[in-house]
């Protein structure tokens, strides 16, 4: 390493360190003192001022997405363990792109199946909104409500009640290990998984935004040119190159 760039190095360790060790003098001397939340609040906020201290910027992960074979052996190994409601369940979240504490609030009477949709009823910034489902999927979903005709909800638990999203984590993690995949796998992964995929698949951002509920102040503008019927055809077609 060329002598600049180590004392610059090891200015910004001892400057870090000079912070650091302000701050715990700080937390020490409120101690003494037996201030209250808001004089020691009052207080660390005139620190901030004068030590010119700034929350770090929130990093954005980009969500590790499973590979296209790991994701059907996934799907394969549910099948070979033949419990319906949870393959059907999970299929679903896959291909809606839904958020579990969505899915699992679904009730029988969201579904229909005449213009694959489902309703959702107050999801992720207590909005309103519909998802679509594959057309291919539509006969299985019928099969599914006619053999429960007592559900309250779309998915119910041996309890008869609404699974938790705990209990659907549950599950995804138990399925990952019987396929053997090392790769964390969870709910919200099957929808990073198909938005990408409907990326790749030529939808734009504001098709994807209709289908995944976002909503931004900077598509705003676009979006409300679009409907969901709009979208469908584009979403229809790209399932239908699936394999799952």
């Amino acid at each position: 390493m060329p002598k600049q760039a180590r004392k610059r190095t090891h200015f910004l360790s001892a400057n870090k360190k000079t912070k650091s060790g302000i701050v715990s003098k700080m937390v020490r001397l409120a101690r003494k003192e037996r201030l209250n939340y808001d004089d020691f609040l009052y207080v660390c906020q005139q620190v901030r001022k004068k030590l010119g201290l700034r929350r770090p910027e929130r990093q954005h992960k980009l969500p590790q997405i499973l590979p296209a074979t790991v994701l059907t052996r996934f799907f394969q190994v549910i099948e070979e363990c033949g419990d319906l409601q949870y393959e059907i369940m999970l299929k679903l979240l896959f291909y809606t792109a839904i958020r579990v504490s969505e899915l699992v609030r679904i009730e029988t009477t969201d579904v229909d199946l005449d213009h694959c949709k489902i309703f959702i009823d107050r999801g992720k910034g207590q909005k309103d909104r519909y998802i679509l489902f594959p057309e291919s999927f539509r006969l299985v979903l019928k099969s599914h409500l006619k053999a429960n005709p007592k559900n309250h909800y779309l998915f119910e638990s041996r309890r008869f009640g609404a699974f938790s999203p705990r209990r659907v984590q549950q599950i995804v993690h138990q399925y990952r290990q019987r396929a053997g995949i090392a790769q964390p796998v969870h709910p919200h992964l099957f929808r990073h998984q198909m938005l990408t995929y409907l990326t790749s698949q030529g939808l734009s951002d504001a098709q994807i935004q209709l289908i995944s509920g976002h909503k931004t102040k900077k598509s705003l503008e676009v979006y409300q040119h679009l409907s969901l019927q709009a979208v469908e055809s584009a979403y229809q077609e790209a399932i239908h190159s699936l394999n799952i």
